[in-house]
């Protein structure tokens, strides 16, 4: 057996005392076992979560363009918050708020349509701010008008305020039958701050029943850079639409006619949904990206007969009724979805349509039956929970949504001090897993679970305070917090074998739908840098370590990799998308190896059953984190080191199993601090490289801040 040394000698590692600015440089020893290999790393690990449609990736620039809000000088959107993935711009009337009336008894669409009053030559209307806009850049849509035949129509993109920077398009003539009018105009210079503007002169009144405007370079109706970049980035699926969205959303209002769909305000957080991307957008989008599609189930509001016709719609022939109709929405061939997810987050009581556990394992039994009725081959995951989720939840909510809007989040958990807290296995009410595995197995493929971190927090578990408190860890323990997350549920999962006589013989596997870490401080505000990519890196291995338990997995803010300008547009990626990126082409459908080490991980601080679990996540090689794999024909060995710490590390690797030959490969993405982050229009600051290795060197140095993927030839 042939062994490579790349340190003469190997050293100890010497732990570091808590509290102090982070692990000073050292010396890790690291031992690889080629000949123990795990499950390959399924491709459909590198997914991403959206919600509540792809307002990231679609290229519509109207805010409210079918005039959910009415119409006014002083009418402002509603108010901003944490999942905001719109920028707001109201509609406002020119002339005074007089002209502009809110049609209520004959709607264009939704609820309400804006009438405008005319008054001869003077121009009555209204119009948009806040655009930007590119100098020559053409931008495309349409507008559907009505109104008396003595009104007469102009369409303006605006981009100065000069009476010339301007390009109008003139619309003749009106009829009292709503009519599709295409535009299309191109800008003359760079605006911060365009506007786009609908006037009406002459007699009678005008309606304006829905208005769209896109860059002319969408592809079918979604941003042309964010495709290519997302595309570069290699996402393999997507998780849509929801999310707390779904559980009171009806997938009928996603069909047909975009501009007769109704505009949605988010029962569940008061943010604009215009319906634009339905279940057949989001498709085409699926096959823009190749990718695998993951739809999620209303299991709130919605029931077994809603769900399984959207299965039909989805996957049935065109002699079926629902896949009749949706040949008749332009797409005769079925789709072919093979993932489905029954819920989001059924076991919290901010969830519409939450309902007790021992109601909601029927509930679930029933809609996968009717799915599979209609298609026996999808697979479908529980909306499941460990009591550390649902015991995360509740302080999450307690520190960050009691008291502030929406009031929904003002939940049974959170009145008054905690009970019977932190939550146990086996907790009727709030070891959601442990309750949909012990009467519903039947009716799982996939155990859906969600986790995420407050990377820079910790939980108090006073009872004055039971919430998040400020903690001041260093950063390779602060980036732990996710990854520690994981391995509660891998943990948790191992205890559920034992107690759960149902599971014996069934192929379970996890559906990590949601999860990702959030840079938040006490009292709001959010943060970008360099601890989102290192924690997500982290939870990576930490997942590829447990390979056959992976079914699926979407990252939240997996769209956020590719980092946009002003516009919206793609221009390059976030350091978290270039690690995302660098693992997917390298480490996808590898087979993971055994790794072993001398250093084992410290704890973080924390409560067990919170943000603590009995062990630490990481391979045993502190302050580093280590995953090996060979590839799917065994020619390659990878080597992906993080070094969450802002020293530099020296690696030892002792590595038996497979002969290595000659010079290896290294990617690498290495931050200057931890603060560090790409802006657009700007050099990037953090870059991926790609380096080469000399065989067996004498030192292997590992740079701080640092995602490092090496990989090397088998003989």
């Amino acid at each position: 057996m042939f062994r490579i040394r790349f340190f003469f000698w190997l050293m100890a590692l010497s732990l570091v005392l808590l509290g102090t600015k982070g692990a000073q440089r050292q010396r890790v020893a690291v031992a690889i076992d080629a000949q123990k290999t795990g499950a390959p790393i399924p491709k459909v690990s590198f997914g991403a979560f959206m919600e509540p449609a792809t307002t990231e990736v679609w290229a519509e620039m109207l805010y409210d363009r079918k005039f959910a809000y009415p119409i006014n000088s002083q009418q402002e959107p509603e108010q901003p918050s944490g999942f905001a993935r719109q920028r707001r711009n109201p509609w406002r009337p020119v002339g005074p708020d007089s002209v502009v009336a809110m049609d209520k008894e004959k709607p264009f669409v939704g609820d309400q349509t804006p009438l405008i009053k005319l008054e001869g030559g003077t121009p009555h209307g209204i119009r948009q701010a806040g655009l930007v806009l590119r100098q020559g850049k053409s931008y495309t849509g349409r507008i559907v008008l009505a109104g008396d035949p003595g009104a007469k129509v102009e369409v303006s993109l605006v981009w100065g305020a000069n009476p010339a920077d301007r390009e109008t398009v003139p619309i003749r003539p009106l009829t009292g039958k709503y009519r599709t009018f295409p535009l299309k105009f191109t800008s003359k210079a760079d605006a911060e701050d365009g506007r786009l503007e609908i006037v009406g002169t002459g007699t009678g009144t005008l309606h304006i029943g829905a208005v769209s405007l896109m860059p002319a370079d969408n592809i079918q109706g979604y941003r042309a850079g964010m495709i290519k970049y997302l595309k570069e980035m290699g996402l393999s699926l997507a998780r849509w639409p929801g999310g707390n969205f779904v559980s009171a959303y009806d997938w009928r209002d996603g069909i047909g006619d975009p501009d007769k769909r109704p505009p949605l305000i988010g029962p569940v957080r008061p943010t604009l949904e215009t319906n634009d991307v339905g279940i057949d957008e989001f498709m085409v989008m699926c096959r823009l990206l190749g990718i695998e599609p993951y739809v999620a189930i209303n299991s709130g509001f919605g029931e077994a007969r809603s769900a399984a016709e959207l299965v039909e719609y989805v996957n049935g022939s065109v002699e079926t009724a629902m896949g009749k109709l949706r040949a008749a929405n332009g797409h005769p061939q079925p789709y072919k979805v093979k993932y489905w997810g029954i819920g989001n987050e059924m076991y919290g009581d901010w969830q519409y349509g939450h309902m007790p556990l021992y109601q909601y394992w029927d509930k679930h039994a029933l809609i996968t039956k009717a799915m599979k009725k209609v298609d026996p081959t999808i697979q479908v995951s529980a909306s499941g929970a460990t009591m550390e989720e649902t015991s995360w939840c509740a302080v999450d909510i307690k520190t960050f949504y009691v008291g502030v809007s929406p009031s929904n989040y003002v939940t049974g958990w959170t009145n008054g001090p905690l009970q019977n807290f932190p939550y146990q296995l086996g907790d009727p009410d709030q070891d959601w897993s442990g309750g949909l595995l012990a009467h519903a197995a039947d009716s799982i493929d996939l155990l859906a679970e969600h986790f995420y971190s407050n990377v820079d927090l910790v939980y108090d578990p006073k009872k004055d305070k039971e919430k998040w408190v400020e903690s001041q860890d260093p950063l390779e323990l602060s980036v732990r917090r996710l990854p520690n997350r994981l391995v509660c549920v891998f943990d948790t999962w191992d205890e559920y074998q034992k107690r759960i006589p149902s599971l014996k013989g069934k192929n379970i596997k996890f559906a990590f739908d949601e999860w990702g870490p959030r840079l938040r401080k006490i009292g709001g505000g959010q943060y970008d840098n360099m601890k989102s990519p290192l924690s997500m890196a982290l939870a990576f291995h930490e997942m590829f370590r447990h390979s056959e338990m992976i079914g699926l997995s979407a990252l939240s803010g997996g769209f956020r990799g590719v980092l946009t300008d002003a516009t919206g547009d793609a221009v390059g990626f976030r350091a978290l998308g270039l690690v995302f990126k660098m693992f997917r082409e390298h480490l996808c459908e590898n087979m993971p190896v055994a790794v072993s080490g001398n250093s084992p991980q410290i704890q973080t601080k924390g409560t067990m059953g919170v943000d603590q679990c009995a062990r630490p996540s990481g391979s045993p090689t502190y302050p580093l984190d280590v995953l090996a794999a060979l590839s799917a024909d065994r020619k390659k060995l990878t080597v992906s080191v993080v070094n969450p710490t802002e020293s530099a590390q020296e690696l030892a690797l002792d590595v038996t199993g497979v002969q290595l030959a000659g010079a290896g490969k290294l990617w690498q993405i290495a931050a200057p601090s931890v603060d560090t982050v790409n802006v657009a229009g700007q050099k990037p600051a953090i870059a991926l490289m790609e380096l080469s290795v000399s065989e067996a060197p004498n030192r292997l140095a590992v740079p701080p801040i640092s995602v490092n993927v090496y990989e090397f030839e088998v003989r």
